[in-house]
């Protein structure tokens, strides 16, 4: 009977090493040490850079790691985000919500014809577009000159959120292995691209060509409108049915950003825009 119960704790040890074995190849983030300043990020850099390998990413992505830089002004950044703390009026007023929606109105009607494409297609109105549009770039004026590589493993390496920029880390190298993302790509603080200021994860999943030229660029506006239009149908976005709080649309702008005061200002702008 001893026998059989030293057995059995043999077996689940076994099987216990081997879920972790898993976890580790499955999850580099956690052999890769995350650090709170720059000290270590050179060693974690060479870490990573061999489970990267190990897990797909090629040369060029190798090549492109190794030479991103830790980055204070990203840090600086991703500790500083107050004003999602404010109200809804103080949000709105700070970041300029009834410029947005009055320069908003003009850019429907100035667009028209694409903005019909893409509700078209994926059956997301002008409004809410825009509101996003306006929201993260100016309508796409201020796009950010931040190195994006070295942003986004920046915060993979930082201890505040390391798996969810892992994920985006392991997008990014991929994009440039493949030839979409270039290493020298520059954008907002936290690795956004673009004039809807799009993840890597998110190029990967919901980039688009918007103009039907054969390519992806982000920094178009075509492409990034109907890029966000998609993201929004990949989060369950409806055609017809309201996007206000409480409404079934709400849900796909709440995947855009996760700050209330956010959210509820681009349904408010959307609003005045689609109504204007």
């Amino acid at each position: 009977m001893k026998r059989k119960v030293l057995m059995a704790h043999d077996r689940l040890v076994k099987a216990a090493l081997a879920a972790v074995a898993l976890l580790l190849a499955a999850s580099p983030a956690l052999a890769a040490q995350c650090g709170n300043n720059s000290a270590g990020f050179e060693r974690w850099k060479r870490q990573f850079a061999q489970e990267a390998k190990a897990n797909g990413i090629g040369q060029r992505g190798i090549n492109a790691l190794m030479a991103t830089h830790y980055s204070t002004g990203t840090i600086r950044a991703d500790r500083g985000q107050h004003s999602f703390k404010l109200s809804l009026d103080q949000f709105m007023k700070k970041r300029g919500g009834a410029t947005i929606a009055s320069q908003g109105k003009r850019l429907k009607h100035s667009n028209a014809a694409l903005f019909n494409s893409i509700e078209k297609r994926y059956g997301v109105p002008p409004g809410p577009l825009i509101a996003i549009w306006g929201m993260e770039t100016g309508f796409g004026r201020f796009t950010g000159n931040q190195n994006t590589l070295s942003a986004v493993a920046t915060l993979a390496y930082d201890c505040r959120r390391p798996e969810y920029f892992t994920g985006h880390l392991y997008a990014a190298l991929q994009l440039i292995d493949r030839g979409v993302l270039s290493p020298n790509q520059r954008g907002a603080m936290h690795g956004e691209v673009g004039q809807t200021q799009f993840l890597p994860k998110s190029i990967q999943l919901y980039a688009v060509d918007g103009d039907g030229n054969g390519t992806i660029n982000l920094n178009t506006k075509a492409d990034a409108l109907a890029s966000t239009a998609n993201f929004l149908r990949g989060h369950g976005w409806r055609p017809g049915a309201g996007y206000q709080p409480g409404q079934p649309n709400f849900a796909a702008i709440q995947g855009w950003n996760a700050a209330g005061v956010y959210q509820k200002s681009i349904a408010i702008i959307g609003r005045q825009i689609d109504e204007g």
